[in-house]
């Protein structure tokens, strides 16, 4: 695992050992990153579900103004924060936050770019991507990165969030959900 591109590119990134983190492969994350290419610069990423912290710490590379990352394990927590120190990243303006998902998005914090990458199994996509919507965490033109297995069904998104393209990667699907603007 990588940084693809940007400031840190080619920094190599810890994975996980024996944690129950299923990181994206750096073939679906320079997918992703193709697709999202102009709307990462100074841009605020939320990183939720962080495992790894790749995605958020790609964003940082690519130009991200801020990342904050995410997570309810202390053991991703810890390798996201060694992944940051890794990538030469430790200064970036970058928060790793130790809590669930439901607590953080319930702060209503707003960012332009959202990682949503759940543990498959655990069925909390639909439902964290609902309450997201809810809250309205996304700014106007804002984009969630939703990864999923290419056979999980998400919510339909309600105005002003709209469903963009989705990307099949062999098991892997990723779905675009937009916020358009006033």
């Amino acid at each position: 695992m990588r940084v693809i591109s940007g400031i840190a590119r080619g920094r190599r990134l810890k994975e996980p050992l024996g944690m129950d983190i299923r990181p994206t492969t750096d073939k679906i994350k320079e997918s992703i990153f193709n697709i999202i290419q102009f709307d990462i610069e100074g841009r605020r990423v939320l990183d939720l579900y962080a495992g790894t912290g790749q995605m958020g710490i790609e964003a940082l590379s690519r130009g991200a103004a801020s990342a904050v990352f995410v997570d309810a394990s202390g053991a991703a927590v810890r390798l996201v924060r060694e992944n940051l120190r890794n990538a030469g990243l430790q200064d970036a303006d970058a928060r790793v936050l130790h809590t669930a998902a439901d607590s953080f998005v319930q702060r209503g914090e707003r960012f332009d770019l959202i990682f949503l990458d759940p543990p498959y199994q655990s069925g909390e996509i639909g439902r964290i991507l609902q309450r997201i919507m809810e809250i309205d965490i996304l700014s106007e033109n804002g984009i969630i990165v939703c990864e999923t297995q290419a056979d999980t069904p998400l919510p339909e998104p309600v105005s002003p969030y709209v469903k963009g393209r989705e990307y099949r990667y062999g098991r892997v699907k990723i779905t675009l959900i937009l916020k358009q603007g006033a």
